[in-house]
């Protein structure tokens, strides 16, 4: 049974009156005239909230979403000269293979996409009524000039070459930034986003979007509903961060695809490169939890998924299994093993990154470092036709047909050409009859997202029994020669493969003779390495493990509170547990004024002063706000901060009654005239001989870091580092440290943009501790505590004040207050450091009501 807005989109496909039940929610409808479209998503009446008990769903259903449908569609007249539709599944699809792979007995699947054709605005409703019924598709209808601009402008002429590491260094190169382009783009975005909606059921459906044609399209499904559960694979290369940080839309770019749960990337090189780009460009930090690496963001944890997408085993084989490919792999024979030539293959799309003009020149340079190859070796080059259009498609065209015919001209003789150039689009059984032949497979991409031509021709080769025959092979015969590019998707998973710089032609060269040269049994060894490996990973392996990571990313979303904030592209949401909740000012002042022994505890950095401000020292309004907290006999007032202390006794010598805990409460002291106490037994910092120098090491090779020296603690601070150089630095001295003083009683840890060494024992929560304590052995238990602390330093007095309640009145009113929506002990949270001072501002001028008084 499917969802309830599903079922009410089925029924008004199929003409049927909507059931009384349905006509209790708004029914969808399918669009069929798009264009350029307003705000619908800020009417309030498509915020939806589904509840989970509303739904009807017994099987899973996955909405995938990508560019264009897994659909051929033909218009033919019949015999009143009437122009008919007919609709086929495209085999060759990603997106119907990866159906396949999931097996349709345990998935509903609903596509959302374009066709390739266009349709006449009069025929959209019957075409929708058909692929809905026949097919579950759901098609997105855009007109002409819109997917132009869309399609053609942004995302070819824009994203795909800079996604490819091509930059617009010329009007020449094109790909120059265009602001229309870039509003089609989000226009089209948004249109894909009202059809999502009409079939949605946003509490239990999963919806998976695939590749760079729409990056913005989570931004949107987020903002209509916080808990939809969103997956993102990008096909795609992700460039470097000195790239991609040439894009206007950077910043928008990456926070669309932060608003899905789920982000999917073939190798690591890309996943490490989108990593980089949130670092540097958004001040995220990323960490790997058991395997799983994770992005905080506004409390919710972004998975990042690292896996190549494989073929369809099925297809492939039924294929292979065909009397006209057994067919044509003997013309194939008889064309070339028969007059004893061997063929090299390629197979590329014709685009500016594929490489084929290199690989030419290749063939080229083999032929003249090694003559015992004329009239022997074969360079079977099959272009596909180009996805886009333009200039640089013409001139890699022209230059292909050109290289081609200069070889041929220079090396050929009568019978025998160098290299067969085939322009003509072939059928999908004569390709993989040239894998069967083929004794090498050449991929020469300049670069390519993951290019799965090597897996088909590695499955090709491993052949079925009637082409062994034709082969004239034995069962353990089977053998292949794959020579790859560096820079594809699919090179990391090709150890058998003879890895090449394809910018380097005479190591292609040398690369196409070791393949011809190489022996027969390191072939067979190689062959079996890759079609292992291929084999098991098909693209049913693929999907599958994605909606596991995907299933396993959104498992939490329904127990947990969630929040849309921010205005157009700049829209994400906040994820947060059910009891933490923002600070209210009426609250706590109310709780301020009805209590009588109060506990206050304020950590400095990043709460009372912001961490990006280059001058740490308080400002003369901090100084008078806290002489009003103290002032109050009912206050017992604790500043508790990293720094040492004579900076803070020299900072706050102005605050008489002000409590000092320095050095995460290493040190201490009640007033500006009382002794400082230590915390913690006094110990030796002899430690400090080991652990300075290498920390001097790590400065001297760390552009921008610098060593603070404290009595009782060093800290190396990387905050003016390069972000990427200085973690990766802050993990190598981590663990450098705590290597070489595993037998010093000391703690090695790393905070936001530092790796401290301290005092074994010594933390904030020590502090919380000792005034608690103190303030119940003077018969003074507080009825109100409050404490606020911005990192991980401050969550020890967090967790001590929310478990100490013995060292507390009975109903005493407990605030433990994080600085932003982030995961914490502390209940509350405000979301800068100007409310944490706004609140304590609050506070003081309740305290100078009533000194008055």
């Amino acid at each position: 049974m499917v969802s309830r807005s599903y079922s009410n989109l089925l029924e008004l496909a199929s003409g049927e009156s909507p059931t009384f039940e349905n006509m209790n929610r708004r029914i969808p409808r399918i669009m069929t005239v798009a264009g350029l479209i307003s705000n619908v998503d800020d009417d309030p009446l498509e915020s939806v909230c589904s509840d989970p008990s509303s739904s009807s769903v017994q099987r899973e259903r996955i909405i995938i979403v990508a560019n264009q449908l897994p659909i051929k569609a033909q218009r033919k007249q019949d015999g009143n000269n009437k122009n008919n539709w007919f609709f086929s599944w495209d085999e060759n699809s990603l997106l119907l293979q990866l159906k396949d792979g999931l097996g349709d007995d345990d998935i509903d699947v609903i596509y959302v996409g374009c066709l390739k054709e266009d349709v006449h605005p009069n025929e959209q409703d019957e075409v929708s009524q058909i692929l809905l019924e026949t097919f579950k598709c759901v098609p997105t209808f855009l007109p002409g000039d819109l997917f132009t601009r869309y399609y053609h402008g942004f995302c070819k002429q824009q994203l795909w070459p800079l996604f490819h590491y091509m930059l617009p260094l010329s009007p020449d190169l094109g790909g120059r930034f265009n602001r229309s382009l870039w509003q089609a783009y989000v226009s089209v975005n948004k249109i894909f986003a009202d059809r999502i909606m009409e079939v949605i059921n946003p509490e239990d459906d999963y919806v998976w979007i695939h590749d760079y044609h729409l990056m913005v399209l989570p931004t949107f499904l987020r903002k209509r509903f916080n808990r939809v559960k969103l997956g993102f694979f990008l096909h795609s290369p992700f460039p470097s961060s000195e790239i991609y940080k040439t894009l206007p839309i950077r910043e928008e770019l990456l926070r669309a695809l932060l608003n899905s749960d789920l982000i999917g990337f073939h190798t690591f090189d890309y996943a490490r490169h989108f990593l980089s780009c949130c670092s540097r460009m958004l001040g995220l930090s990323y960490e790997s939890k058991r395997g799983y690496i994770g992005i905080e963001y506004y409390g919710r944890t972004v998975s990042i998924k690292i896996l190549p997408v494989g073929i369809h085993m099925g297809q492939l084989q039924s294929v292979l299994s065909l009397p006209k490919t057994e067919e044509k792999v003997s013309e194939l024979i008889e064309q070339f093993s028969d007059k004893g030539k061997i063929m090299l293959l390629g197979v590329d799309d014709m685009d500016i990154f594929k490489g084929i003009s290199l690989k030419l020149l290749a063939m080229e340079q083999l032929l003249i470092q090694h003559p015992e190859w004329h009239g022997k070796v074969v360079l079977v080059q099959i272009a596909n036709p180009a996805r886009g259009k333009g200039k640089d498609v013409k001139e890699v065209q022209a230059e292909t047909k050109a290289t081609a015919m200069r070889i041929n001209e220079r090396f050929g003789k009568p019978g025998y050409d160098p290299v067969i150039l085939i322009e003509e689009p072939l059928r999908f059984y004569e390709k993989v009859a040239y894998y069967v032949v083929a004794e090498c497979c050449l991929v020469t991409a300049v670069r390519d997202g993951m290019n799965l031509i090597p897996y088909e021709y590695i499955i090709s080769r491993q052949g079925t029994e009637k082409l062994d025959k034709v082969l004239g092979l034995g069962p353990s015969l089977k053998k292949s020669m794959l020579v790859v590019s560096e820079f594809i998707g699919c090179s990391p998973s090709l150890s058998g493969a003879i890895r090449v710089n394809p910018w380097n032609i005479d190591a292609v060269a040398d690369a196409m003779d070791s393949a011809l040269e190489m022996a027969d049994s390191e072939k067979q060894l190689r062959h079996e390495k890759h079609y292992k490996y291929v084999s098991t990973h098909d693209v049913g392996y693929w999907a599958r493990s994605f909606l596991q990571d995907l299933e396993r990313t959104c498992s939490d979303h329904v127990r947990r509170r969630w929040w849309g904030i921010g205005f157009g592209l700049s829209f994400r949401v906040v994820a947060l547990d059910p009891n933490f909740k923002k600070l209210s000012m009426e609250h706590i002042v109310s709780a301020y004024k009805r209590t009588k022994t109060r506990a206050i505890l304020l950590d400095y950095d990043g709460t009372l002063m912001p961490q990006v401000s280059i001058d740490k020292s308080p400002t003369s309004n901090s100084i008078k706000m806290l002489n009003s907290l103290c002032r109050d006999e009912n206050n017992m007032v604790f500043l508790v901060s990293a720094k040492s202390r004579k900076t803070l006794a020299e900072w706050f010598s102005p605050c008489e009654n002000l409590g000092i805990a320095a050095e995460h409460g290493y040190f201490l002291r009640l007033k500006r005239d009382a002794e400082w106490e230590t915390c913690a037994p006094v110990t030796d910092s002899s430690w400090k001989l080991i652990a300075e120098p290498v920390m001097k090491l790590y400065t001297e090779t760390t552009d921008g870091s610098t060593i603070e020296d404290k009595e009782t603690a060093l800290v190396w601070c990387y905050e003016d580092a390069d972000p990427d150089f200085g973690s990766c630095q802050a993990k190598e001295l981590l663990n450098h440290l705590e290597s070489v003083l595993t037998n010093e009683p000391v703690t090695v840890k790393s905070g936001l943009n530092h790796v401290e060494v301290k005092p074994q024992g010594v933390n904030k929560g020590i502090v919380a501790k000792r005034l608690l304590s103190s303030m119940q052995g003077k018969g003074m238990s507080p009825d109100f505590v409050l404490c606020i602390g911005d990192d991980r330093s401050d969550e020890d007095m967090f967790e001590v004040i929310t478990s100490s309640g013995p060292s507390m009145a009975p109903r005493a009113e407990v605030f433990a207050c994080t600085v932003g929506r982030k995961p914490s002990k502390a209940k509350y949270y405000l979301d800068d450091t100007t409310d944490i001072v706004r609140m304590v501002q609050g506070l003081a001028c309740v305290s100078d009501q009533i000194v008055l008084c």
